[in-house]
Protein backbone atom coordinates (compact mmCIF):
# COMPACT_ATOMS: atom_id res chain seq x y z
CA UNK A 1 0.00 0.00 0.00
CA UNK A 2 1.28 3.47 -0.85
CA UNK A 3 0.95 6.14 1.81
CA UNK A 4 1.79 9.83 1.56
CA UNK A 5 2.43 11.87 4.68
CA UNK A 6 2.18 15.62 4.20
CA UNK A 7 3.97 17.60 6.94
CA UNK A 8 3.48 21.35 7.29
CA UNK A 9 4.17 24.03 9.86
CA UNK A 10 1.36 24.92 12.22
CA UNK A 11 -0.31 28.30 11.65
CA UNK A 12 1.59 31.05 13.40
CA UNK A 13 4.96 29.29 13.22
CA UNK A 14 7.52 31.37 11.35
CA UNK A 15 8.64 29.82 8.05
CA UNK A 16 12.03 31.23 6.99
CA UNK A 17 12.31 28.75 4.12
CA UNK A 18 8.90 29.80 2.79
CA UNK A 19 9.88 33.45 3.12
CA UNK A 20 13.12 32.83 1.17
CA UNK A 21 11.21 31.03 -1.59
CA UNK A 22 8.70 33.89 -1.76
CA UNK A 23 11.51 36.44 -2.01
CA UNK A 24 13.20 34.41 -4.77
CA UNK A 25 9.97 34.12 -6.75
CA UNK A 26 9.57 37.89 -6.62
CA UNK A 27 13.21 38.31 -7.67
CA UNK A 28 12.58 36.09 -10.69
CA UNK A 29 9.72 38.33 -11.73
CA UNK A 30 6.78 36.19 -10.62
CA UNK A 31 3.97 38.30 -9.24
CA UNK A 32 0.70 37.47 -7.53
CA UNK A 33 2.20 35.09 -4.96
CA UNK A 34 1.01 36.37 -1.59
CA UNK A 35 2.64 33.82 0.72
CA UNK A 36 4.66 30.60 0.64
CA UNK A 37 4.68 27.90 3.32
CA UNK A 38 7.26 25.14 2.86
CA UNK A 39 6.60 21.59 3.98
CA UNK A 40 7.68 18.01 3.41
CA UNK A 41 6.18 15.01 1.66
CA UNK A 42 7.03 11.43 2.63
CA UNK A 43 5.99 8.53 0.41
CA UNK A 44 5.89 5.17 2.16
CA UNK A 45 5.34 1.72 0.69
CA UNK A 46 3.88 -0.34 3.54
CA UNK A 47 2.24 -3.73 3.96
CA UNK A 48 -1.55 -3.86 3.89
CA UNK A 49 -1.36 -5.10 7.48
CA UNK A 50 0.06 -1.78 8.73
CA UNK A 51 -2.72 -0.17 10.76
CA UNK A 52 -3.83 3.45 10.76
CA UNK A 53 -2.68 3.60 14.39
CA UNK A 54 0.82 2.46 13.38
CA UNK A 55 0.97 5.09 10.63
CA UNK A 56 -0.12 7.73 13.11
CA UNK A 57 2.57 6.54 15.53
CA UNK A 58 5.24 6.83 12.81
CA UNK A 59 4.23 10.42 12.20
CA UNK A 60 4.12 11.42 15.84
CA UNK A 61 7.43 9.73 16.76
CA UNK A 62 9.57 10.51 13.73
CA UNK A 63 8.13 12.16 10.64
CA UNK A 64 6.65 15.30 12.23
CA UNK A 65 7.75 17.57 15.06
CA UNK A 66 4.45 17.76 16.93
CA UNK A 67 5.42 20.99 18.68
CA UNK A 68 5.54 23.04 15.45
CA UNK A 69 4.14 20.81 12.70
CA UNK A 70 0.90 19.20 11.58
CA UNK A 71 0.64 16.13 9.38
CA UNK A 72 -1.91 14.52 7.11
CA UNK A 73 -1.89 10.86 6.06
CA UNK A 74 -3.15 10.01 2.60
CA UNK A 75 -3.56 6.43 1.37
CA UNK A 76 -2.92 6.22 -2.37
CA UNK A 77 -4.45 3.66 -4.70
CA UNK A 78 -1.71 1.53 -6.23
Amino acid sequence: MKVRVHVSLKPGVLDPQGRAIHHSLEGLGFSGVNDVRAGRLFELDVDEAVSDEALDDMCRKLLANMVIENYRIEKVAA
